[in-house]
């Protein structure tokens, strides 16, 4: 009998091949939709109800069985409760790092290892590579452009070991390209870029309905008060659009816009600076805390290693200053910007996700 692979399908293109090319490999694909918000699931930014009905053509297109399941319970209470405690204390948090860990690959594969399955597969571009007999390492995707192996970086030996990425060798242009050849009805789909389950949104009107507002001044570094801002939860560092302040003219005479530069909890004051390159958005080192490692174990801080500090960030050569079991210091070889607390910092060597941590 061939092994049963249970995929979680969005309703979107690259879990749709993903199962696609799972089926063609000859293994027994279950396909499963994951509801995991009910707030409002009825309102024109969350399209659970589409993306159900496309999960539902392409099983009956690929001629695999379809399972729903309602995890909005677990996803309350183990990613957006501390989703929103991050904001309220300033700090901008990463949402699919912990949907990933929580949901995708902990109630989902729990799940599925009760309904027989052997492995389970998603259609993030990633990979794993069994070094050794139960040791595993986590890979970025032959296409760069669309890598998601920062995302899941706090992802373990355990659930690598049941974990399938079919996309792991294929560029997005592949994807598409085999979606159409193969009829599927989500070939041309737009791809879903809104927080992890509760979709596109205006964020700001979003989180007003959970935290409340708490208006406070706007600064400059030297206490020049250049505005008001609506409560710190909702800014972030390196923010441009949206704080409420028009431009200056600069010294040459061009508008140098305003951007975030810090939060002052204790005054609830907004710092704002002028300039894309104005030192205080530029950080040379940063400390990590809640580390997670994908072998178990630390790198070695004697080595090189490179760094992102947000998804969508180059590599930037860095190394390990200080380690302990909680927390990390690393320093860049050159300055990165806007480094955002609450974000993730995660390290590679070469295209092996090593994992990481939670920026302080």
């Amino acid at each position: 009998m061939s092994e049963r692979i249970v995929v979680g399908m969005s309703g979107g293109v690259d879990s749709s091949v993903a199962a696609l090319v799972l089926k063609r490999q000859g293994f027994e694909v279950v396909g499963l939709f994951m509801k995991n918000w009910e707030d409002d699931d009825d309102d024109e930014h969350c399209s659970t109800r589409q993306d159900l009905v496309d999960v539902a053509s392409v099983c009956d297109v690929l001629g695999v069985e379809l399972e729903v399941v309602n995890f909005a319970a677990e996803y309350r209470e183990r990613v957006f409760a501390s989703f929103l405690a991050e904001y309220a204390a300033g700090r901008t948090p990463n949402p699919d790092v912990l949907c990933n860990a929580e949901i995708k690959f902990k109630a989902f594969l729990d799940h599925a290892l009760a309904m027989g399955a052997g492995r389970i597969a998603t259609g993030h571009y990633a990979g794993v590579r069994e070094t050794a007999p139960g040791r595993f390492e986590l890979l970025r995707a032959a296409d760069a452009a669309k890598d998601q192996s920062y995302f899941l970086h706090r992802l373990t030996q355990a659930q690598l070991a049941r974990v399938v990425f079919p996309l792991a060798g294929y560029r997005k242009s592949e994807v598409r390209r085999i979606a159409r050849e193969a009829g599927l009805p989500v070939a041309e789909k737009k791809d879903s870029t809104g927080i992890c389950f509760i979709g596109e949104r205006p964020f700001r009107e979003f989180l007003n309905r959970y935290l409340p507002r708490a208006p406070g001044l706007v600064r400059t570094p030297d206490g020049e008060v250049v505005g008001e801002h609506i409560g710190l939860a909702f800014y972030t560092i390196g923010q441009r659009k949206g704080i409420g302040i028009g431009g200056r003219r600069g010294d040459a005479g061009a508008a140098a816009p305003w951007y975030v530069a810090g939060k002052d909890l204790t005054r609830n004051e907004l710092i704002v600076v002028r300039g894309h390159d104005h030192p205080l958005l530029l950080r040379r080192g940063l400390v990590a805390a809640d580390l997670a490692w994908v072998s178990g174990e630390a790198p070695d801080p004697a080595g090189d290693y490179t760094g992102k500090t947000r998804y969508r960030q180059g590599d930037a050569a860095c190394h390990i200053a200080k380690l302990a079991d909680r927390a990390c210091e690393v320093d860049f070889e050159a300055p990165q910007w806007a480094v955002t607390p609450g974000q993730s910092l995660v390290l590679y060597r070469g295209e092996v996700c090593l994992g990481g941590g939670v920026i302080q």
